[in-house]
């Protein structure tokens, strides 16, 4: 199973990198316009369209043609918002940049990357980096280049553990809870709600009337409020790969795609209340479990929305549904049992049962993690003239 990752460091540019990397935005710049203007959004199409117009940028050849596959992508998913209806602004890309997959080397704790012909330019790695990029079977497949960033995207081939059980993850806006019929664990996530609180408390303490200025120093705040909740759900997702790869048991995770639409104005809730679960951050739980489980070969199994359905309400001992009680916080009784139960105990186990029977049918069992994003990347699924780019799976900035 080939799984992907990224590391990233920070690193100190010479003005012959700044040079390229301008150059290299304008190239995707122009793929872009001549993609928008020729309806083209396949990486086929836009190749043979566009590589001659690039003639005219002082680069190498292969920085070319990653400019050229970053392009396709942003179309492509400009092409699937359009489809499925959503506004797109036209896209165009702002900050300095530099993809490839092409012409770079690492060795003697150095990245050596082409500037031209001629002249390479050498990034010293920083211990972690090396000490990740020199795992056993790690491949470096490709980097990218910011005007202080360098991250390299990496893959491995993991062999698939052999899992004998099951143990269902239950998101919550102040925890995580995991665990099947044996034993449940929680992990805390309010220091996420206290951060979030401040972050809104602080941006909204701005009185100067300049909204740029209020803009970017909300932005600000909002990427360390980010950064500060990643950290958080970084440690908790960690640890519960590393217990389920040492108890060998799969990961089951539910489906709760369109939760958002729960928490919209007109639905009878408070303002505060729609604000706090709207930064609720289960996708990001999500993803780093997912690429985490992945990394390391572990089973994981993502139920459906029909499966998932009840697995909150549902008594795991005689199915009954469980009635509710203003007088017990997150606690549900079985009028049937006649027991009070944790709601979210009650959704571990109900989803580990669930989990357990699509386990049960596929052997060997069938992986259903994605990677997403910046730490965890996947494949494209289109054919590809440039075997081996990973630009298009980047986000993309826009111009307003």
């Amino acid at each position: 199973m080939l799984a992907f990752k990224s590391v990233w460091q920070y690193y100190v540019p010479s003005s012959d990198v700044l040079r390229l990397l301008d150059v290299f935005r304008r190239m995707v710049n122009e793929s872009l316009r001549i993609g928008i203007a020729n309806d083209a959004s396949s990486l086929r199409k836009l190749s043979l369209l566009s590589y001659n117009q690039l003639a005219q940028y002082d680069s190498p050849s292969y920085y070319k043609l990653c400019a050229i596959s970053r392009a396709a992508g942003i179309l492509a998913a400009r092409k699937k918002s359009i489809r499925r209806g959503f506004p797109t602004k036209t896209p165009y890309a702002v900050r300095p940049m530099l993809i490839s997959c092409y012409g770079f080397k690492i060795g003697n704790g150095l990245l050596e990357m082409p500037l031209s012909r001629d002249r390479r330019f050498r990034i010293p790695l920083t211990k972690y980096v090396l000490e990740v990029a020199s795992q056993p079977g790690v491949k470096v497949r490709s980097f990218t280049l910011t005007q202080n960033r360098l991250s390299l995207c990496i893959a491995r081939d993991t062999p698939l553990l052999q899992c004998n059980s099951t143990v269902g993850v239950d998101r919550n806006l102040r925890n995580l809870t995991v665990g099947n019929d044996q034993q449940t664990s929680r992990y805390d996530l309010s220091k996420c709600v206290r951060i979030a609180n401040t972050t809104v408390r602080i941006v909204a303490s701005f009185t100067r009337d300049d909204n740029r200025i209020k803009m970017k120093i909300a932005s600000k705040h909002g990427r360390r409020r980010t950064s500060r909740t990643g950290h958080i759900l970084h440690t908790a997702t960690k640890t519960i790969v590393a217990v389920a790869v040492q108890r060998r048991t799969a990961i089951v995770l539910e489906n709760i795609e369109g939760i958002r639409s729960l928490y919209r104005k007109g639905n009878g809730q408070g303002r505060k209340y729609r604000g706090r679960m709207n930064g609720w951050s289960f996708g990001e739980a999500q993803r780093q479990i997912e690429y985490k489980a992945r990394w390391v070969g572990l089973p994981l199994v993502r139920l459906s929305r029909r499966e998932t359905r009840g697995s909150s309400v549902t008594c795991p001992r005689c199915g009954e549904r469980l009635q509710s009680d203003k007088r017990l916080t997150r606690k549900l009784w079985c009028s049937n049992c006649r027991v009070v139960m944790d709601r979210d105990m009650v959704a571990v186990v109900n989803l580990a049962r669930r989990g357990r029977v699509r386990f049960a049918r596929s052997r060997p069992p069938i992986i259903e993690a994605q990677g997403g994003a910046v730490e965890a990347m996947k494949g494209n699924p289109t054919p590809t003239v440039i075997p081996g780019v990973d630009a298009p799976k980047l986000t993309q900035p826009t111009k307003s």
